[in-house]
């Protein structure tokens, strides 16, 4: 995302101080809690501070908002925004948090210049309505049942993530100056086609835990109950949504493979486990109570089982889309 935050930035700040602004209003959403949620804010700044310096100009105040849903834990973020306005330069860096859903207003209108999102708009409002009303699991344990029925379950949760999506740019467009920037990432997905295979992290995530159904570790009506609120669009998908939505001009959209010239080493059960256990504890545990250590005990075992991660990751690669936009 730097190059696409740092030529945001470019477009915000042109060359001349008659069009230079004095104050800018920076936020990213879903910023999570520990050194990387900085991270975004910190690209920012930085190109700001050269930007001006390369132009003989007075940098603007920036405000720097760091939003996440309210369990966050907020108090290491903050410590971490204090040591960014330390090391700000001569950049006026105010900076607060601010709890709650990037599907709901969270600003006031027409004061954002420049909004991020990193690794967080895969995630869906809520398990889609179409499966959940009608009690429909999103991963049966029967084989043919789950293949029978797996094209009706993979376009509820296009349709939900269409929605929230195209809610999140209404909810953006509202909250940004005129010509405001934004620049998001999410797991996306190869293929254009949505119906051969369920999204990777959920299939994956639910064989774990159909292993433990059959080993009597968890309920299987709990299971059958269990919706994983996660959806991985294509490239074509996203650009469709946007177009469609109409508050946003696409100024760049990119598609990369996080796992390209990823050290080897790296990719061992233990530590793919220990990621697996950060992103989807909390949702485990809400619905299943106290399993994760068994739920990863189970995930090593399937690994040493089937295969190698390189196997894995290979057989699904699952890249990374960026996209860059200008709102109209």
């Amino acid at each position: 995302m730097k190059p696409l935050i740092e030529a945001a930035i470019v477009d915000l700040c042109p060359g001349t101080s008659t069009l230079l602004p004095t104050k800018m209003v920076i936020v990213d959403l879903g910023c999570s809690s520990g050194p990387n949620a900085i991270a975004l804010v910190s690209i920012a700044i930085e190109a700001i501070h050269n930007h001006c310096h390369q132009f003989l100009q007075p940098p603007p105040e920036v405000s720097v908002l760091l939003n996440d849903l309210p369990d966050n834990d907020f108090n290491m973020v903050v410590k971490n925004l204090v040591m960014l306005r330390q090391s700000s330069n001569d950049t006026i860096v105010m900076a607060g948090v601010l709890p709650g859903s990037f599907y709901e207003r969270l600003f006031t209108s027409g004061s954002l210049h420049l909004v991020f999102s990193s690794n967080s708009l895969h995630w869906l409002s809520k398990a889609p309505e179409d499966l959940t009303k009608n009690q429909i699991p999103a991963y049966d344990i029967d084989e043919h049942t789950r293949l029978e029925r797996r094209p009706m379950v993979l376009q509820a949760y296009a349709q939900q993530f269409r929605k929230d999506f195209t809610r999140f740019l209404e909810l953006r467009a509202k909250e940004m100056i005129p010509g405001g920037r934004m620049v998001v990432s999410l797991v996306g997905r190869d293929s254009d086609v949505i119906t051969p295979e369920f999204s990777h992290l959920c299939e994956f995530v639910a064989q774990i835990l159909s292993v433990m159904v059959s080993e009597g570790v968890i309920d299987k009506a709990k299971f059958d109950s269990f919706y994983l609120p996660v959806y991985e669009p294509s490239n074509k998908e996203l650009r469709e949504i946007i177009q469609d939505e109409g508050s946003f001009s696409i100024t760049e959209m990119q598609a990369n493979n996080p796992f390209v010239g990823l050290d080897s080493a790296l990719m061992v059960p233990s530590r793919f486990a220990s990621v697996t256990r950060a992103i989807f504890e909390p949702i485990i545990v809400l619905h299943f109570g106290e399993v994760m250590d068994e739920f990863m005990r189970t995930l090593e075992r399937r690994w040493s089982l089937e295969g190698s991660l390189q196997l894995e990751h290979a057989k699904s690669p699952r890249p990374m889309l960026a996209v860059s936009l200008k709102k109209a």
